[in-house]
């Protein structure tokens, strides 16, 4: 079985880096829309449309068993239209309200996301569903995902500017005593975070999510696979060196427009 592990940016490697964990021997391709990347600022109708046909090429060029949408953003916008649109399983990510919710002793739990995900009807559904006894703050940024990026290619992590973007969030309710990330991509700030605000108990989403791809997957071929992009600003060697990590050898362009 091959899985076609899908995000705007590197985010998706979280979740692909807990999978490689829990189940080694399951091979998965990755399918990067950098060129289309950041997703939280753009319209909804441009982005299903986008991830409508990115996804599409890479089921075309992958033929995968199942998909995994490692995007909050992607997962809340059209996780609908995917399904509809393509005859094999997706699994879905969502922010980890329920843990943070379970957790929080305060009954006040932040949220982390991108603006469109903080938007969307979907994330208070999930705040009704799962932290009925929680007042729940979120903060919509556009800063954190760039900042992960960055970090993730070799720069510096700016803490000045991470703590300027999120402070506001504990402004507004000094009580918050757990964080939901809503965001996959900010999983490569989790140690940032953790040192700036350690009293604070911070959620990933990418572990439940491999677990439920894992689950899915009931199994699995040998590991590796193919690490495509949908843009071609980065330097092959330097893509070659920070994704063997995760089990990829070598970068791929996917024949999509980019942005």
């Amino acid at each position: 079985m091959t899985f076609l592990v899908f995000d705007s940016g590197i985010g998706g490697l979280g979740v692909v880096a807990e999978i490689r964990f829990l189940a080694p021997d399951l091979r998965m391709d990755y399918l990067a829309d950098d060129g289309f990347f950041p997703y939280g600022e753009k319209a909804d109708d441009v982005l299903v449309q986008r991830i409508l046909e990115v996804v599409g090429a890479g089921i075309a060029v992958t033929r995968p068993a199942a998909v995994v949408v490692a995007c909050n953003t992607a997962s809340t916008i059209a996780l609908g239209a995917l399904r509809a649109a393509y005859d094999v399983p997706f699994v879905g990510c969502v922010p980890p309200i329920k843990p943070a919710a379970a957790a929080s002793v305060s009954g006040h739990i932040g949220l982390l996301a991108t603006p469109a995900t903080i938007r969307r009807p979907y994330l208070q559904d999930l705040v009704e569903k799962f932290a009925g006894g929680c007042e729940v703050h979120s903060l919509g940024t556009p800063v954190l995902a760039d900042l992960a990026e960055r970090k993730f290619w070799g720069e510096g992590v700016d803490l000045a500017g991470l703590r300027a973007a999120v402070a506001p969030l504990f402004e507004r309710a000094e009580t918050i005593d757990a964080v939901a990330l809503g965001c996959t991509h900010y999983t490569f700030l989790a140690p940032e975070l953790t040192a700036l605000w350690p009293a604070k108990k911070w959620f990933d989403p990418a572990g439940a999510v491999a677990r439920q791809a894992v689950r899915v997957a009931g199994g699995g071929s040998p590991g590796g696979g193919r690490f495509f992009v949908t843009g071609s600003a980065r330097n092959r060697a330097s893509v070659a060196r920070r994704i063997e990590g995760f089990g990829f050898t070598a970068m791929e362009r996917l024949g999509v427009p980019a942005a």
